[in-house]
């Protein structure tokens, strides 16, 4: 008898179908409507080899959540480096960069503190370098966002409201500088069209004739 994998199952009475999707760690989760446990067992078993693929592809992901459990690196503008963890008398936790590594100064630990100090930097950094990016392709586009914002989000490297707001994913600070200056071409391109039809991704094109390499270099990170 095959063994089923370990999943989490989520029951919405809104949905009409099943739906099988992974987290960022590449955990099983499977959205329903209220099914019988059989129908989502013979479905498992169906989807064996895809489910397994998937999660293969999703675990060789780049920039995945830190696990401090094995060993660690952060990545930042494309280039993994090495993170160490280092025990001092100061009470306050501080996050060092000196170009070649990381150092995590710490008096207690805590992984929870240690992870908002990660996520404070990767803002910092957005903060810093996405708007010089904004600016200078807006300019070439002739193309003006309303406000830029930053925050952290599990799905999206960004997004552009009905007003035109810009809305960056900090996460970005992982990705190597093309695929950064491809993110804030494709979100300023949905000033101009709110959709992904033909005369958006010609606009895009047409100032990042490479757009699709930078698409599929896209798809080996994960936020």
């Amino acid at each position: 008898m095959s063994l089923l994998p370990q999943y989490t199952h989520i029951v919405n009475p809104k949905l009409k179908h099943i739906y099988l999707t992974f987290d960022n760690e590449g955990n099983l989760v499977i959205k329903s409507p209220k099914v019988p446990q059989r129908k989502i067992e013979q479905l498992l078993l169906k989807k064996a080899s895809w489910i397994n693929n998937s999660r293969e592809k999703i675990q060789q992901k780049k920039g995945k959540p830190l696990d401090f459990s094995n060993i660690l690196e952060l990545y930042f503008m494309g280039e993994a480096y090495p993170l160490t963890l280092k025990l001092h008398n100061k009470k306050r936790v501080k996050l060092d960069f000196d170009g070649e590594k990381f150092t995590l100064f710490y008096h207690t630990y805590d992984e929870r503190l240690f992870q908002a100090h990660f996520d404070r930097f990767y803002k910092i950094e957005a903060q810093k370098h996405i708007p010089y990016h904004v600016a200078l392709w807006g300019e070439k586009m002739d193309l003006s966002p309303t406000h830029l914002r930053f925050r952290k989000t599990k799905r999206q490297w960004g997004s552009c409201s009905g007003k035109n707001v810009l809305s960056f994913n900090t996460m970005m600070m992982k990705l190597p500088h093309d695929v950064i200056q491809y993110i804030t071409i494709h979100e300023l391109a949905h000033i101009k069209h709110k959709h992904h039809q033909k005369d958006f991704w010609q606009l895009v094109e047409q100032h990042l004739p490479d757009y699709k390499k930078q698409v599929n270099e896209l798809k080996n990170y994960t936020t």
